[in-house]
């Protein structure tokens, strides 16, 4: 990663590779939401709600990838102090809590039918809750560093520290009895059958795409940002 380390060679490889990401992702996003909507059958049990899970998947993947990216960003900070991973976690926290909250959004909305209930305080809900406060946390260090004018390492601390949650996440449908299904998709197979399964894949990496071109976009903005910042600071001290 140590290629990237120069600003300018990142953001030569970074403005034409965001429309590519961002293009591609969004027709993939497109083509699999109207295959999910209008050509998939509805479930046996669940019926027509089985169709949230085209965006409810994607975005619990999303959200849990993000903070592990702000992770790998923060270890890359405090071990290596590489001048872009600060940046890369910062750009990552926000679309990353959105896609947290579109989780939980989505969830809410498949579980009234399904459950019978808004919410419930499972081991996978609350989990997963955790994670869009700790991304709310982690924005409000990492701006409060960025206002400092410090690399902050407080916030890289965090993001490493919040980095536990993540199996949390992951294994909480083994751990404890919950309402919420155990899981559906492993490296053996699934347990969901083929004719409702394939637009997921499609909209996994479509909705993965779009976070990237985000996460691209954020980080040149941010560069930008601070190469203003650096040149105000030159003047004023002339």
């Amino acid at each position: 990663m140590h290629i990237f380390a120069n600003p300018a060679r990142f953001l030569s490889i970074a403005r034409p590779l965001t429309p590519w990401l961002g293009w591609g992702g969004g027709l993939m996003v497109v083509a699999a939401l109207i295959s999910g909507l209008f050509v998939t059958p509805p479930d046996y049990l669940q019926g027509e709600s089985v169709r949230i899970m085209y965006v409810h998947v994607p975005a619990a993947w999303l959200g849990m990838a993000g903070w592990t990216g702000i992770a790998v960003a923060s270890l890359m900070q405090l071990i290596w102090r590489h001048p872009l991973a600060s940046v890369a976690a910062r750009a990552i926290a926000v679309p990353g809590a959105l896609f947290a909250a579109i989780c939980l959004i989505s969830g809410s909305i498949w579980g009234r039918p399904t459950w019978g209930t808004w919410w419930e305080w499972d081991g996978r809900l609350t989990s997963m809750l955790v994670l869009f406060f700790l991304y709310l946390g982690y924005v409000a260090l990492s701006s409060a560093g960025s206002e400092r004018g410090a690399n902050d390492r407080i916030s890289a601390i965090f993001g490493v520290i919040g980095a536990i949650n993540i199996p949390v996440i992951h294994y909480s449908v083994l751990w404890w009895r919950t309402l919420h299904q155990g899981q559906s998709i492993t490296m053996k197979g699934s347990t969901i059958d083929g004719s409702i399964l394939w637009p997921l894949p499609i909209a996994t990496l479509g909705f993965s795409l779009l976070f990237g071109a985000v996460v691209l976009m954020r980080m040149r903005a941010l560069l930008a940002e601070a190469k203003v910042e650096a040149r105000l600071r030159r003047m004023s001290a002339e």
